[in-house]
């Protein structure tokens, strides 16, 4: 195992400095991981937009955050649903006109594990449709800004990306013929991880060095994403997993994304987490990434094809 570059208790809130005058985009701030960061970052002084899909859940975790933190922080919200491209295409207008800087963009709202088939109204699998689909038109309409700000994109994956099948289902997105509710989960953050790697090459490809991307995962954190989204049984399990030290709070969770959000001389091509057993808890650092998550031929491929389904360019 490679050495932690932060020491043997990996990486820490602790190392954040002051962020006055910087302000972080987050996505699915309203309970778990998101939370977390949103509430680290604002008791550091930055300011952060939260963008989620229910206001009234949006002003209570304002009003929560205001009580912690005093009535001086700097947040805000605007309402957007992932698993629609209209909602995301009018959130990022929203953020466009009321943001003058993005220092990050912070990609961590997804669903899981949905136990039936759903089809969203841009005629995508649900999984796919939210954590792919919604999150590469979030970040390539959010680019020029985040560019402009010299800024970071964060996209929040999971280790569900190596429990599917190793590469993308191109003859069915849709998964009609072998629907699996976890299947789905492990493509779309396949997806989403993949992106982030591609995106660091075309960025690459045409000189652009102002622009950081990065990749990582919560590890398992005590977070509502299987309670709200997935089966009954695995609802179950997981409370149950809940109670057991394989698990660590959300606090920590948010660790990951909140390091490559902020800290200096991170290597963009690591993908970060908790580094223990099987990536679950553990100091936080850079981890072995699975191969297939970085196949080059898949990834543009991919690539394309999220821009055609999608019809949106990236403006580089």
């Amino acid at each position: 195992m490679k050495t932690n570059q932060f020491g043997k208790k990996g990486w820490t809130s602790d190392r954040i400095g002051n962020l006055k005058g910087k302000t972080y985009v987050i996505t699915g701030t309203t309970s778990g991981t998101g939370f977390e960061a949103a509430k680290i970052l604002l008791s550091k002084g930055g300011k952060v937009v939260m963008l989620n899909r229910n206001p009234r859940k949006s002003e209570q975790t304002i009003t929560a955050l205001k009580q912690e933190l005093g009535n001086k922080i700097e947040v805000s919200s605007i309402k957007m649903d992932l698993a629609e491209q209209s909602s995301v295409k009018k959130a990022a207008e929203n953020v466009l006109k009321t943001v003058s800087r993005i220092d990050a963009l912070i990609c961590n709202a997804a669903i899981a594990q949905v136990p039936k088939q759903k089809i969203t109204v841009d005629g995508w699998e649900s999984q796919m449709g939210t954590n792919h689909f919604g999150n590469f038109t979030l970040q390539a309409l959010l680019f020029p800004l985040i560019e402009k700000s010299q800024g970071r994109i964060v996209v929040v994956g999971s280790m569900g990306y190596n429990l599917g099948i190793k590469t993308i289902q191109f003859d069915d997105m849709n998964w009609d013929k072998n629907y699996s509710p976890n299947g789905i989960y492990s493509q779309s953050k396949l997806s989403q991880i993949m992106c982030v790697y591609e995106l660091q090459e075309r960025l690459e490809a045409v000189g652009k060095s102002d622009v950081q991307a990065y990749a990582c995962h919560p590890g398992a954190s005590r977070t509502s994403l299987i309670k709200t989204n997935g089966s009954l049984m695995t609802r179950f399990v997981w409370q149950l997993m809940k109670l057991s030290p394989f698990v660590q709070s959300a606090e920590k969770g948010a660790y990951p994304q909140l390091m490559c959000a902020t800290e200096s001389n991170i290597d963009q091509g690591g993908f970060y987490g908790p580094t223990g057993k099987n990536y679950w808890t553990g100091p936080v650092g850079n981890h072995k990434l699975e191969p297939h998550a970085k196949d080059k031929v898949v990834a543009k491929r991919l690539w394309e094809l999220s821009e055609k389904e999608t019809g949106v360019k990236w403006n580089f």
